[in-house]
């Protein structure tokens, strides 16, 4: 039996057949676990920390492009009102 180290809850993976390096998903706090070992199996929480920061990135990335759009749009509507 596997248990999600975050919130203990009981995850249904047969432990003779995941893989070191295999992600796996808790049912219960929807946490991503990696498995770290595989005798006995033995999983860490992958941090949300990372997510979150490569979403943060993207999401600089997308307010420069619609920043750009912005002033194109500002500019169709200094000609509308003309």
């Amino acid at each position: 039996m596997i248990r999600c180290p975050e919130c203990s809850a009981e995850i249904d993976v047969d432990e003779d057949e995941v893989e070191e390096g295999e992600i796996l998903s808790c049912p219960e706090c929807e946490s991503e676990l990696e498995v770290s070992q595989t005798h006995p199996v033995h999983l860490n929480v992958i941090s949300d920390d990372l997510d979150e920061e490569e979403e943060e990135e993207e999401e600089e990335k997308e307010m420069g492009e619609d920043g750009d759009f912005s002033d194109e749009e500002e500019d169709n509507e200094e000609e509308d009102e003309e």
